[in-house]
């Protein structure tokens, strides 16, 4: 039933759907080499790591770091590989990946979405004059857990985030024990989500782009 609602999602989509943004991405000179833009294109931060937006060919390497780090937890992904290769597709402007000596190591995938909320269609669907972006999915390998890596690239993302003047703000959905950590990266708790996976239940959050901006610029980073 995914398959088929993303295939659907697929085909109602113009080909132009992502121009827009792209040409931001292109004007904006904060996120761009001298000669690229970020969209395809690595960009030398620290030394040994890159944060750079991902491409349909990471796919696989995504999913790998996805499932080890979902399954034991909550028994399912939140992306699929097929969701995963959809939104790649749809929207690479909208992920983010950190490497270490070309290693992914973690990653961020989000998608635009156009309501207040989120619903079950948020799960599928990229809609590209939304102004809010749905973060689907941030997941760290497990050989760099536990050195603030999800913090670095979620801080990373928001900024990016930021350079875009189409996006007000950015939602999750999240189970309780994830709440702090999102908190402490700037998002606050909206209630319960309506979207349910199975027997799973997740509180939704969001965070206010231009005040995630303010806070950059006050905090002396």
């Amino acid at each position: 039933m995914r398959r088929q609602v993303i295939e659907k999602a697929e085909a109602a989509i113009p080909q132009c759907h992502c121009g827009e943004v792209n040409r931001l991405l292109k004007e904006n000179s904060t996120y761009r080499s001298s000669k690229n833009s970020l969209v395809g294109q690595r960009r030398h931060t620290l030394p040994a790591s890159e944060f750079w937006c991902l491409t349909p060919e990471d796919a696989i390497g995504v999913f790998e770091i996805e499932r080890e780090a979902f399954i034991s937890v909550s028994g399912d992904c939140p992306l699929h590989l097929d969701e995963i290769r959809h939104f790649l597709n749809l929207c690479p402007e909208l992920s983010l990946g950190l490497f270490e000596e070309g290693q992914l190591v973690a990653f961020i995938i989000g998608s635009l979405w156009d309501q207040e909320r989120l619903s079950q269609d948020a799960l599928t669907l990229h809609k590209p004059h939304g102004t809010i972006v749905h973060i689907h999915v941030l997941a760290v390998h497990c050989t760099f857990r536990q050195q603030g890596k999800g913090s670095i690239l979620m801080w990373r993302y928001l900024q990016y985030l930021c350079s875009l003047p189409c996006v007000r703000r950015a939602a999750l959905m999240c189970e309780d024990f994830l709440i702090p950590f999102y908190m402490k990266c700037g998002f606050k708790v909206l209630g319960p989500c309506e979207i349910t996976v199975g027997s799973l239940n997740f509180i939704e959050m969001n965070c206010a782009i231009r005040a995630h901006a303010f806070v950059r610029r006050n905090s002396g980073c």
